[in-house]
């Protein structure tokens, strides 16, 4: 039974976009075209040029801020502000996963690459702010990213978490890696599975599969 998995759980660790909100949303679209733009503006590169730096850098970084900050020395603050600077209309409370998530028994955190302000704005939208303990955003892990064990490591320390006793919910399988070897259950949230060694689980229904770790 599924539900026996993770009964040593006591911290829940939710990623955000595409996790807490289902991706037909689209709501990243926005977030990349003003990435693209302020790529396009700072390092003065056309739309393509930008677009591919953007792709490039978060394939190989974890993050386009990261690939900037690493190629380009770019200040993160102003980055994360303008990027982030987005409309939430397209978010709406959902329920369903707010009771699944009340019900989760223990501490429950956000951990996102992307800004706590931003993040807290997602979950207001979403109904879910109430919910949480902790978000925690790329600012906390010195601006290093997911899938980087060291912003892992920065996080869990600042919220004092036992990744024995933790489970990682996650759209970006790669993000599950580390999480995994530090000993946490693993659940990948996507509309398809991804056979990996360290995805111990897979779901398109979050709020479904949180009341089935409930239904003891």
């Amino acid at each position: 039974m599924v539900a026996d998995r993770f009964s040593h759980v006591t911290t829940w660790v939710f990623d955000l976009d595409n996790t807490l909100y289902p991706p037909e949303v689209r709501l990243f679209d926005q977030i990349e075209r003003r990435m693209t733009a302020w790529v396009m503006r700072v390092l003065g590169v056309d739309h393509a040029e930008a677009d591919r730096l953007r792709l490039d850098y978060w394939q190989r970084y974890g993050t386009t801020l990261a690939g900037l900050m690493a190629e380009h020395g770019a200040d993160p603050s102003p980055y994360l502000s303008e990027v982030h600077d987005i409309d939430f209309g397209a978010l709406t409370p959902d329920p369903g996963l707010n009771a699944a998530i009340a019900a989760l028994p223990g501490r429950r955190i956000v951990f996102t690459n992307g800004s706590q302000p931003y993040a807290e704005n997602v979950l207001e939208a979403r109904g879910l702010r109430h919910l949480f303990d902790a978000v925690y955003g790329v600012e906390h892990a010195g601006f290093r990213p997911k899938p980087e064990r060291a912003a892992f490591e920065a996080v869990f320390a600042a919220d004092r978490l036992d990744p024995g006793h933790a489970a990682m919910f996650e759209d970006d399988p790669r993000n599950l890696a580390v999480p995994h070897a530090m000993g946490m259950r693993t659940v990948h949230v996507a509309p398809h599975a991804v056979v990996a060694p360290h995805i111990e689980h897979h779901t398109d229904d979050l709020a479904g599969f949180l009341a089935r770790l409930l239904a003891r």
